[in-house]
């Protein structure tokens, strides 16, 4: 089974139709579900992505999305370590543009061997991933 990274930036192309990206990630959700692909994503994406929707669209959103969305992923938890070893990589990155939560699931994608990011942030590419969306 195809494991898949799923990022913010997807989660939100998917859910706000108004997202430039949104077609074309509806149809590569539409690919990754044909493809019975496992979608991994972490808590700290979880928690990225509640504050998004609170902030762009409404508690609504939020709600929707953890009934209907979130069940469809695996959540890694985050904890002391990895937050640690992600905010490692985000210090010796020496970038501006990367988050601490794409640090994060850098570590998670190379600890798990995950290749492929459902994601439209081009740091996941950077990082040496390839893109599904």
């Amino acid at each position: 089974m195809n494991r898949v990274f799923v990022d913010t930036s997807a989660i939100l192309a998917l859910l706000v139709l108004s997202d430039a990206a949104h077609e074309n990630a509806v149809e590569a959700f539409r690919k990754l579900e044909s493809q019975r692909s496992k979608l991994i994503t972490s808590s700290y994406v979880l928690v990225e992505t509640y504050a998004l929707l609170t902030r762009r669209i409404g508690l609504e959103a939020v709600q929707v999305f953890r009934e209907d969305f979130a069940p469809l992923l695996e959540a890694v938890w985050v904890g002391e370590m990895l937050h640690e070893k992600g905010l490692d990589r985000l210090l010796k990155s020496r970038s501006k543009r990367l988050s601490l939560v794409d640090a994060v699931s850098f570590e998670i994608m190379r600890a798990q061997g995950i290749d492929d990011a459902f994601s439209y942030d081009d740091d996941f590419v950077k990082a040496g991933f390839t893109q599904v969306a």
